[in-house]
């Protein structure tokens, strides 16, 4: 499996780190590219610099690279995941903005009917945001939002770290045991 991942100047690019971790461990190829929002906020959320996720990457791509391949529809991925994913992307990609490289793979992704998963980390959202989301939904993105679900009984942050991260693997259709699915915690009671 070979996926784009990006990272945007949103809160919670916790989401975004532990998902190259899983995605390394399964042993799937990963384009990162980040904004340079969201290096700013790897070093406020994270106290580490964007090398640190580039290291759980197997490429690595600048966001004004315009001779990245993820830029191509003939480049061949099986989809993308952007996480988090900034209003201001969300908005770009919506709106068929391809600026940056973020925005032209997501276009791509979409034109080529590949999967796009958009995890917006963002509240309250007002019409615009919904509507844009509708509008990419409409698309064919997939919106996973970042809201982690609790039957699961998360004991710390990395547990509902974990969820988000389970949810986003599970829409890749990539096998995980991140946290106890709904149907087992029914079984155990």
């Amino acid at each position: 499996m070979k996926l784009t991942i990006a990272l945007t100047g949103a809160s919670g690019v916790i989401y975004g780190k532990r998902l190259l971790e899983e995605l390394r461990n399964k042993k799937v190829e990963t384009h990162l590219v980040i904004s340079q929002a969201a290096k700013k906020i790897i070093k406020l959320e994270l106290g580490a610099s964007e090398k640190t996720l580039e290291k759980l990457a197997t490429h690595v791509h600048e966001i004004d690279d315009w001779s990245s391949p993820i830029v191509s529809g003939s480049y061949k991925t099986d989809g993308m995941v952007i996480v988090p994913c900034s209003m201001k992307t969300l908005a770009g990609i919506a709106s068929g903005f391809a600026e940056n490289v973020i925005l032209r793979a997501a276009d791509v992704a979409l034109k080529e009917k590949r999967k796009l998963i958009l995890v917006p980390r963002e509240t309250p959202m007002n019409n615009i945001h919904l509507r844009n989301m509708l509008d990419l939904a409409q698309q064919g993105a997939i919106i996973v939002p970042a809201m982690p679900a609790f039957y699961h009984q998360p004991k710390n942050i990395n547990d509902l770290v974990d969820f988000m991260v389970g949810r986003v693997l599970d829409v890749l259709g990539i096998e995980h045991n991140l946290y106890k699915r709904w149907q087992d915690i029914q079984k155990t009671g």
